[in-house]
Formats: structure tokens, sequence, C-alpha cells
């Protein structure tokens, strides 16, 4: 999905997606299944341009998070933000800058 949401456009060919993909990159048609499974799902949309089936995220990276982090949540947190993000802010070395950033993010999605 993060590829398909930096190409040009936000979409591209499986040729173009695979051409993105870091080394080892997967083989053809496994990146082939996994797009058709994504378009299964209403992730994202294909239309046929000539022979080819073209690609676009049918989602943002916004709502793809949201429904990426919900099972996420609910499985290893039993639903609870707080205990998420505890575990999450355990794990890593924050600048007092970015403490501040999240007091301000708190803040602001508060109404405060």
């Amino acid at each position: 999905m993060t590829i398909l949401w930096n190409l040009p456009n936000q979409g591209g060919y499986t040729g173009d997606i695979l051409e993105k993909y870091e080394n080892p990159k997967p083989a053809y048609t496994t990146l082939a299944t996994f797009l058709k499974i994504l378009t299964n799902k209403g992730y994202v949309k294909c239309r046929k341009k000539g022979s080819k089936l073209y690609y676009q995220p049918s989602v943002s990276q916004q709502e793809y998070a949201s429904v990426y982090l919900a099972p996420v949540k609910d499985t290893f947190f039993h639903g609870s933000t707080l205990d998420m993000m505890r575990f999450m802010l355990s794990h890593e070395a924050l600048s007092d800058e970015e403490i501040q950033g999240l007091i301000d993010i708190i803040h602001q999605t508060q109404g405060k």
C-alpha cells in the first residue's frame, strides 16, 4: 500500500509496483496475488488499460492504518488505546520535543 501511495498519481502497473520494492523483491506472481487480495478487500481498485491492470489505492493511508491497527489494539491490548500507547512508548526513546509534540496532539484531539 505504501508503494502505491508513493507512486506518481498514486497508482501503477504490477511491474511499476514491483520495481519500487527493496531486495529481496517478491515474485511477480506473488505481488499480483497480493494486489488481487487487496482489490477483493476493497483497499485497492484496478482497471484494465490495454492488456494490463492499473492499480490505485481506494483508501487513504489514515483509513488503512485505522483498519490495520484496530485488530492489533483489540488482540494485544484488550481494546485499550492507553495500553497500546504505553507499550509503544516503552520501546522508543523520545526527545523532549517529541514528548511535547505528543502532549500537544493529546490537547488538540481532546479539544483543549
